[in-house]
């Protein structure tokens, strides 16, 4: 879908094992499956690992996940109700499915990973493309003010993690913020008991709600409301978070 296809960190078997403990039951997660709720369909993209797509299945929609990194995509298969899921390998700018949703989500910022106008642009058309007359979507952004990416920082991100089969891995980021672009290349790594060092290095971009509000209403969309958090918070100058709750315009 995006520099995504080519980042170790979701292409990378032994990687993208590592995605569910950085990455598990957070808001988002518990924010979208109050959304699908009664819902018929639901269209998950940049699904990753299937934790989202998995839950929902479980409530008895028909749900889809797409995502470009096939390594996420077997994770997702192998998964716990993974089978409920239809798991499409796809570019999220460019991904046709033939049919509309009733809801459409796009959790753990991966938008983020859309690193220009254009991608952006592309990505909110598939969106307006699948979605049903009545139907919704949602995504999240990291609030650019709040210079999120501070903290990203080898110290400050120093921790441990516990993994299933390497036992207690260290684990630090690191970054780069380019002003001009609004990017983030930011290091994920992982050293093993063994000493192996495992990294990746990923770009996203930091958009300001104008941005978003602008390309948006470009692919046909409309934003209903505007939170700050996956609490149901109010968007504000300040919020941690960009996520547009909108329809078909």
């Amino acid at each position: 879908m995006t520099t995504a296809e080519s980042d170790a960190l979701y292409n990378d078997p032994r990687l993208a094992d590592f995605y569910d403990i950085d990455n598990g039951w957070y808001d988002d997660t518990r924010a979208c499956l109050r959304l699908s709720e009664g819902l018929v369909s639901v269209l998950d993209l940049g699904c990753g690992t299937g934790l989202l797509a998995s839950a929902i299945a479980g409530g008895g929609a028909a749900v889809t996940g797409v995502d470009p990194a096939a390594a996420m995509l077997e994770i997702a298969r192998r998964r716990e109700g993974g089978d409920r899921v239809t798991w499409v390998e796809g570019d999220g700018r460019s991904v046709r499915l033939g049919r509309q949703f009733d809801l459409i989500v796009m959790t753990g910022h991966a938008f983020q990973c859309l690193l220009t106008d254009a991608d952006q642009l592309a990505l909110l058309k598939t969106i307006a493309a699948h979605l049903s007359l009545q139907g919704r979507f949602i995504f999240d952004s990291r609030n650019p003010k709040g210079r999120a990416w501070l903290e990203w920082n080898p110290k400050a991100s120093h921790r441990f993690v516990e993994h299933p089969k390497h036992g207690r891995v260290e684990s630090w980021n690191d970054y780069a913020y380019d002003e001009a672009s609004g990017v983030v290349t930011y290091g994920t790594y992982y050293r093993l008991g063994s000493g192996e060092l495992l990294a990746a290095k990923s770009k996203i971009r930091f958009s300001p709600k104008d941005h978003l509000a602008r390309l948006i209403a470009q692919a046909g969309l409309t934003v209903d409301h505007w939170f700050g958090d996956w609490q149901d918070g109010d968007y504000t100058p300040d919020a941690k978070e960009i996520i547009p709750l909108g329809r078909l315009r």
